[in-house]
């Protein structure tokens, strides 16, 4: 593996002074690291010494250092051989991270990748480390793979993953939620462990600058952004739009997200040429934040159709700019679009209804674009760099009393 480190004056005594803790996903990180990445790890720089176990984009292992330790494993073609690889070489690393660094803290992005993590811990724990092992959910880890890709023997593929993700969380000492649809549903697998919820990260300052920028009127196209898979109910979108294209000629469907299932993506392209969409709907691939940002700024609406989602992150940084948002009734978007509001709400597959509220805001831009600066201002209120090191701050906290034996079995209140 290549080696590059990036360090600060006086780094090596201000790393003395931190708690060194192993992030382990399956988050693909650049070399240099992107804008957004780069920032959020120079906000937990400052409160721990991070390590992280990730993959890199393309076949070339990676080890260097930019605002933490980066171990990036192999982007093999496969999401099965992926899986074994965050396993298998997760597991080593983390051991080594735990041996040679004196690394305390392990966070896991899932209950899946945290099955390397739960290992590591148990086997440190024999050979006298004190290690603590917080485990993170960021979606529903239970249904939500099944509304992604076509997976062979279901049934079987269930049963593993429900062993998996029960060994991890009988091994974790806290967990950290993202909305209130996940803390329920850890809530129903575990008890009696501290709870922390808050969001996931987003560079909501870039979002905020774009919308805070002046535009021409609004915007002639709606926006989806995000991988393009099922569960993402994209095909939904398609259809709405194609129910009021006729009535909207000016207006275009913009879809930028990576092409993570390509015979989803082939099903969506044949849709739009059956519906007669062809120069109507426009697909552009995973883009940086800083071009996702200008692409939200110059639209008139956001829609997230998903059937399932977490949090729906995109959602909040729509909203930043200054969007009004279309959103499924599912996950944690409920919590973030207030009905009428900030945004509309409809069932997930309801595509009458997202096709009506579609054209309400096409019909009133005026009322649209008030609905975007409120959106705009709840965005800014709901979350902040400061309060996403404040969530880890207490979850960190909560980790030493572990390690001292004094852990918190009470569980935790939104931020």
């Amino acid at each position: 593996m290549s080696k590059s480190y990036v360090t600060a004056p006086d780094a090596e005594a201000e790393n003395d002074r931190r708690i060194r803790v192993i992030f382990i996903g399956g988050a693909r990180y650049t070399t240099p690291l992107d804008t957004t990445s780069a920032k959020k790890f120079r906000a937990l720089q400052g409160l721990v010494e991070p390590f992280v176990i990730g993959f890199a984009q393309d076949f070339r292992p990676r080890r260097f250092t930019e605002n933490a330790h980066f171990y990036l494993l192999p982007q093999l073609p496969l999401a099965i051989l992926r899986y074994a690889e965050i396993v298998a070489a997760g597991l080593c690393l983390t051991g080594w991270l735990i041996s040679r660094h004196d690394v305390q803290v392990v966070v896991a992005q899932s209950p899946y990748e945290g099955f390397a993590a739960a290992w590591a811990k148990k086997i440190a724990n024999r050979l006298g480390y004190k290690v603590t092992l917080v485990i993170e959910s960021h979606g529903d880890f239970v249904e939500s793979i099944f509304l992604q890709r076509h997976i062979l023997f279901p049934g079987l593929y269930s049963l593993l993953m429900r062993w998996v993700a029960r060994f991890t969380l009988r091994h974790a000492d806290v967990l950290r939620v993202i909305s209130h649809s996940t803390k329920q549903q850890l809530e129903h697998w575990v008890s009696g462990k501290p709870i922390y919820q808050f969001p996931t990260w987003t560079d909501i300052d870039m979002f905020l600058q774009a919308g805070g920028e002046e535009t021409e009127g609004a915007g002639q196209h709606i926006l989806y952004a995000g991988v393009l898979i099922p569960r993402k109910g994209v095909h939904y979108l398609i259809d709405a739009f194609a129910n009021i294209a006729q009535h909207c000629p000016h207006v275009s469907l913009i879809l930028v997200g990576h092409a993570a299932n390509k015979t989803y993506v082939a099903t969506l392209q044949e849709q739009v040429g059956r519906l007669r969409l062809a120069g109507r709907v426009q697909f552009v691939d995973q883009v940086p934040q800083q071009e996702l940002a200008a692409w939200m700024r110059n639209a008139c609406v956001f829609v997230l159709p998903s059937t399932s989602e977490g949090l729906g992150r995109v959602v909040i940084e729509a909203m930043a700019t200054g969007l009004p948002v279309i959103g499924s009734r599912v996950g944690g978007i409920p919590g973030m679009i207030e009905n009428g509001t900030t945004g509309f709400l409809v069932s997930p597959g309801d595509v009458p209804a997202l096709a009506e509220r579609l054209q309400w805001v096409l019909a009133h831009p005026a009322e649209a674009q008030a609905m975007g600066r409120r959106a705009r201002a709840f965005a800014e209120h709901f979350f902040s760099t400061a309060a996403y090191v404040h969530g880890y701050r207490r979850i960190f906290a909560a980790a030493q009393a572990f390690l001292t034996g004094q852990g918190d079995k009470h569980a935790d209140t939104p931020l």
